[in-house]
């Protein structure tokens, strides 16, 4: 049985990075004209939010079925953007791209909720925490273990691409050349240079305090107006650059792996 003061530091953890997703989408301000939805900050705080409560029952919110509809959602949005990633980039939307990621931490979710075994006299993912909770298993544990697997490569890469200063910590400033009209209706944030059609866009990085941002970069950074200086305007830099969004990322796919072995 694994201890509970695993599992609350985990669930901990996930509460910061669904607090730092809300944070993301609050400086983003995707309410206001020109700006771009962040649905990767959206997945990444909604499941912040699930995995906390699946890990300690004192923060369990929304039932499972509620839970199922939404991580099903997710997962028939972003299936959607990594085939029009796919029909541009072919196998690379997959192996590298910004979507396949966040595509199977959406089903991975869907499926722990919607194949767990209930405990004897439970009735669901109560928290992996309670009472019980050594006897919670997940039907088809093949599929668990392959997702596990996925999710490791996944956060593998990524953790390779953020040592090798792949990804920055300053939001990036990002000219699209080549990209027909229908493309950032579903572009939303989080779309790579690699995963539109035409020329390569072109990203250079800017200092915080004179960044204009209409469009995302690879990584979720979301639209920002901020054309002010001060500590303000460095912290808000920091909070909307690639290399949070990438962290945040790996601390999920981690714990999420993580989950699904505890429970084969």
């Amino acid at each position: 049985m694994t201890p509970a003061w695993i599992l609350d530091i985990l669930a901990a953890l996930m509460l910061v990075v669904a607090a730092v997703s809300a944070g993301r989408i609050v400086a983003a301000r995707p309410w206001q004209h020109g700006s771009v939805f962040t649905d990767t900050d959206v997945a990444h705080l909604l499941m912040g939010i699930a995995m906390a409560g699946t890990l300690a029952a004192g923060l369990s919110t929304l039932p499972n079925v509620a839970w199922d509809v939404i991580f099903a959602l997710l997962t028939a949005w972003f299936a959607v953007r990594v085939v029009l990633d796919a029909r541009t980039n072919g196998g690379r939307a997959l192996a590298g791209g910004h979507c396949a990621p966040h595509l199977v931490h959406s089903a991975a979710m869907l499926y722990m909720f919607a194949a767990l075994a209930p405990a004897a006299g439970g009735a669901g993912m109560s928290g992996m925490g309670s009472s019980g909770s050594a006897t919670q298993t997940l039907r088809y544990p093949t599929l668990a273990f392959v997702f596990a697997l996925i999710l490791i490569g996944y956060t593998i890469w990524d953790l390779d691409q953020l040592s090798g200063r792949r990804y920055g910590t300053t939001p990036a400033r990002a000219r699209l050349t080549g990209v027909p009209a229908a493309v950032p209706a579903l572009a939303g944030a989080g779309s790579s240079p690699s995963t539109l059609p035409g020329p390569q866009a072109e990203v250079t990085s800017t200092p915080a305090s004179t960044t204009s941002l209409a469009a995302n970069t690879d990584d979720g950074t979301a639209a920002l107006d901020a054309d002010r200086s001060g500590k303000g305007s460095a912290a808000q830099g920091l909070l909307l650059s690639p290399a949070v969004t990438v962290s945040c990322r790996i601390a999920m796919g981690a714990t999420m792996a993580f989950m699904l072995i505890i429970m084969i």
